[in-house]
């Protein structure tokens, strides 16, 4: 197995949990140069939310996508949103990766922003 086989073989182990849950999730995909962030309805088929390095406002702030400060501006940005949208609680979904670096500076800088998870 390659990193990315593993990868998505744990995705698909929490995504499976979450399904079974019917939960509201903050999915995370990083890539090397942009970290995405997206908050998707219990039935799976809507996405209610969403922010990531890739806007046209966030490059203004941040340069480079790829780093811990992108990540925590991406978190505080995706827990604006949600709130706007009404929804405080979500589930965490990771998609595989670790949580460490900049998934982890995401996470804390959605639950700084008034996120529960």
């Amino acid at each position: 197995m390659n990193k990315k086989v593993s990868r998505l073989r744990r995705a698909r182990k929490t995504r499976a949990k979450l399904a079974e849950l019917k939960a509201v999730r903050l999915t995370v995909y990083r890539s090397n140069s942009h970290i995405y962030a997206q908050i998707i309805s219990g039935c799976g088929a809507r996405v209610l939310a969403a922010a990531s390095t890739v806007e046209k406002d966030v490059r203004a702030q941040v340069p480079n996508g790829g780093n811990k400060a992108a990540a925590e501006l991406v978190g505080k940005l995706i827990a604006e949103r949600a709130k706007a949208a009404g929804i405080e609680t979500v589930a965490f979904d990771r998609a595989g990766f670790l949580f460490h670096g900049r998934v982890k500076t995401l996470a804390e800088a959605a639950r700084e922003g008034g996120l529960k998870f």
